[in-house]
C-alpha cells in the first residue's frame, strides 16, 4: 500500500468562520468547493502534509516548550509558515487567539501556539536556519 495524501476533516461549527481563518487568515488555497441543501465542505490545499504521533509524555513536552503547561487536545495542527510571529499576528487580527507566546524550541525552529475560532490549536512555526 502507498499513501498518496493525508486529508483531514475539520467538522466546525461556524463553516463561514472557518473559511475566513484558514483559507483567508492562513492563506490556505481553496481547491474545491462542495454544496447541497443544509450542507457545504471545502478542500483547502496545505502543502505537503505529515502526521506527527505523540505519547502522552511527548505531547505535554510540546505543549510545555511552547506554552508551559499541558492545554492541548488529541490534534494540534503544526503549519510551517515563513515568519511565525508575523504570521501568529496576521492569524489573531483574523479571530485567533494566542496560546503561548513566541518561542526557540530545543530544536531551534520558532514557534508560536495559537487557537482557532474553532478551537482547533495551531503550532505555527518557522525553521531552524540550516
Amino acid at each position: 500500500m502507498t499513501v498518496h495524501e493525508l486529508r483531514i476533516a475539520l467538522t466546525v461549527d461556524d463553516f463561514d468562520q472557518a473559511v475566513a481563518f484558514y483559507r483567508d487568515g492562513l492563506g490556505m488555497k481553496e481547491l474545491a468547493l462542495w454544496t447541497a441543501p443544509g450542507a457545504r465542505g471545502m478542500l483547502l490545499e496545505a502543502g505537503r502534509a505529515t502526521l506527527e504521533l505523540f505519547d502522552e509524555g511527548q505531547a505535554a513536552l510540546v505543549d510545555d516548550i511552547e506554552v508551559g503547561r499541558r492545554v492541548a487536545g488529541r490534534v494540534r495542527f503544526a503549519v510551517e509558515v515563513d515568519d511565525s510571529s508575523g504570521a501568529a499576528d496576521e492569524l489573531q487580527a483574523a479571530g485567533a487567539q494566542r496560546v503561548g507566546r513566541p518561542v526557540v524550541t530545543p530544536w531551534g525552529d520558532r514557534n508560536v501556539r495559537l487557537e482557532a475560532p474553532d478551537g482547533m490549536q495551531l503550532t505555527l512555526f518557522t525553521p531552524a536556519a540550516e
